[in-house]
């Protein structure tokens, strides 16, 4: 099986793995800039978050801190807004930018956007998918009876492009209704909502890379199964 060991397809893992290298420095990056400068409204991010919730009228769900390093989330499960340590208590730009992007996600749940409500009844075929995927491929590869197995390998990691394809207008949409909220609840001036906009930019692009990774390892594999037949 010298192919699969190395092969020219690997290039295409190795562009995925670059895009994502570089997406996420840019967001490491827009974030440590723009977590050293306050709001010049003085409210930490995790009352920012309270407030947009209270006036959407939202009142089912908990804010709380989180361990970890930007590892916020909105959990529609359990009805709770997790902010990391150090975006819950900061006053930064940075920090209330997230807060008002998982805030944005809470909102589309409250609302019924669909394809927040898509996403998330896909996850748990998604994560089988993605947990099986890869077993059946190899062992398709490694007993030519069974190709049927690359097939069905195949088709599970399908599943996880179609979740990371229909993140990404679930993401930009968080942002852009935290950008209109911060802005129409006085909560930034136009000058920090720049700063806020990079962040959360940079951030929607770490699912872009995402995205594009998940297709060419999904290429790779369709070349590799073609190869094989």
């Amino acid at each position: 099986m010298p192919y699969f060991y190395f092969d020219p397809t690997y290039i295409l893992v190795l562009i995925g793995v670059v895009l994502s290298l570089i997406a996420s420095a840019q967001v490491k990056s827009a974030y440590k800039k723009y977590e050293k400068v306050s709001t010049r409204s003085g409210f930490t991010a995790e009352q920012v978050a309270a407030m947009i919730l209270r006036n959407a009228g939202i009142t089912d769900v908990t804010i709380r801190p989180i361990a970890g390093d930007l590892t916020d989330n909105y959990n529609p499960k359990d009805h709770t807004l997790n902010l990391s340590q150090n975006v819950y208590g900061s006053r930064s730009i940075a920090a209330i930018g997230v807060a008002a992007h998982e805030c944005g996600h809470a909102i589309q749940h409250a609302e019924g956007y669909a394809p927040l409500g898509f996403r998330s009844a896909i996850v748990p075929v998604v994560s089988i998918g993605s947990t099986l995927s890869w077993p059946l491929i190899l062992i398709g590869l490694l007993i030519p009876r069974l190709d049927v197995c690359i097939t069905l390998g195949i088709l599970l990691f399908s599943l996880v492009v179609v979740f990371q394809f229909v993140t990404l207008p679930v993401e930009f949409n968080a942002s852009g209704r935290a950008i209109a909220i911060l802005r129409n609840g006085g909560f930034m001036t136009e000058e920090e909502l720049g700063g806020a906009k990079r962040v959360l930019t940079a951030a929607a692009l770490t699912y872009v890379a995402a995205m594009v990774t998940a297709i060419l390892q999904l290429v790779r594999l369709l070349l590799l199964t073609n190869r094989r037949r």
